[in-house]
C-alpha cells in the first residue's frame, strides 16, 4: 500500500514478502552499526521483524516505518516513516538505507516526506528523532529536515541524541 509518492521514490507499507530485503537492510553494516543488531538470521526472523515490528505498528497507531522503493525499478532501497516509542513523548522519525544508496539524497527526499505526511495526514505538531552520537549522517539529515538537537539521552541502555521540530 503506496503511503507517499516522491520525485524518485514511492514509499509504501512492508509486506511479508518484503522479508529478504528487511534480511539485508538490518544486517547491513550501518544499520549494526548505528541502530543495532536485532538478531536477524534468517528469513523467518525478518519475516517475525516484519510483523512484530512494521505491521504491528501500523496496526496500533496507524503508522510506522515504511518502505523506500526507487519509481524507476521497483526495488526496494530503505525504511523511513514513524515510530511511537513509549519512551520518548511524541512519535519520532526513523530511517535507514541500504549502504549502496546512502549519500544519494533519497533519506533526505523520504524524511521531507514523511515530516510533510506527519503534519498534513496525521495532524502532528511535534515530532521527535533519535540518533547515534557518531552519525553525523543522521544528525546532518534531522537537522537539514529541520530538526533540533535537544540533548544526550539514554534509550534502552544507551546514549542516544535527541533532536525535535520544537
Amino acid at each position: 500500500m503506496r503511503i507517499i509518492e516522491t520525485k524518485r521514490l514511492s514509499i509504501e507499507r512492508a509486506t511479508i514478502e518484503d522479508q529478504e530485503f528487511i534480511f539485508e537492510l538490518l544486517n547491513s553494516p550501518t544499520w549494526i552499526k548505528y541502530i543495532g543488531d536485532r538478531g536477524i538470521r534468517s528469513l523467518d526472523d525478518a519475516c517475525a521483524y516484519i510483523e512484530d515490528s512494521l505491521i504491528d505498528s501500523y496496526q496500533k497507531h496507524g503508522f510506522g516505518l515504511n518502505k523506500l522503493v526507487l519509481k524507476k525499478n521497483l526495488s526496494p532501497i530503505g525504511l523511513c516513516g514513524l515510530l511511537k516509542r513509549q519512551e520518548l513523548e511524541y512519535p519520532d522519525i526513523g530511517f535507514a538505507l541500504l549502504p549502496q544508496f546512502e549519500g544519494g539524497g533519497y533519506g533526505m527526499e523520504a524524511a521531507t516526506a514523511t515530516l510533510q505526511h506527519a503534519k498534513t495526514e496525521l495532524h502532528f505538531d511535534r515530532l521527535m528523532a533519535i540518533t547515534d552520537p557518531n552519525n553525523a549522517r543522521s544528525q546532518s539529515l534531522l537537522t537539514k529536515i529541520g530538526l533540533i538537537r535537544k540533548k544526550s539521552i539514554i534509550y534502552k541502555t544507551k546514549e542516544v541524541l535527541l533532536f525535535a521540530n520544537y
